[in-house]
């Protein structure tokens, strides 16, 4: 997932940061980079990702934030587009209700569960490693992140 579509951009390539330093990413910026041509397609699944959200018993106004933008057409007219500032959950969200027939998905889906055994280990299990231990489970996720990078 992270450095897989057409402009060669990545997940964390695309993540912005707001005012208030809160990250989050454009739901048209994460289209291309999971390689979704039409929008309308990507749509249901930010739809599937919502319902996820709400069977959960999370807000999903929090987490997926009706936005509108202005989009020039060819002929330079200007039209208001749909458009949703996600959090990192909703992305993962997306990531799992893909088209896991896609690689890209596939890829995404490694990478988020790459990122969530990251935050699984505590300071507590890290600092009890021995350094080469330190530095194999260094090395394996780097290695793991790069794959899914690729």
């Amino acid at each position: 997932m992270n450095n897989i579509d057409k402009n060669n951009k990545s997940f964390e390539d695309i993540k912005h940061i707001d005012e208030n330093g809160v990250e989050f990413w454009y739901a048209r910026e994460l289209q291309l980079v999971l390689n979704y041509t039409e929008w309308r397609k990507f749509e249901n699944v930010i739809n599937k990702a919502k319902e996820s959200c709400k069977n959960s018993d999370i807000t999903i106004s929090e987490h997926f934030v009706d936005i509108d933008k202005l989009s020039k057409r060819a002929n330079n007219a200007k039209v208001i587009i749909k458009d949703y500032k996600l959090t990192r959950y909703a992305c993962y969200l997306i990531a799992q209700n893909g088209d896991s027939r896609k690689k890209v998905i596939a890829l995404a889906q490694t990478y988020f569960a790459v990122q969530t055994r990251r935050q699984e280990i505590s300071e507590k299990e890290y600092s009890m490693l021995t350094e080469d231990e330190k530095r194999f489970y260094q090395r394996n996720l780097t290695r793991k992140g790069n794959y899914s990078l690729n």
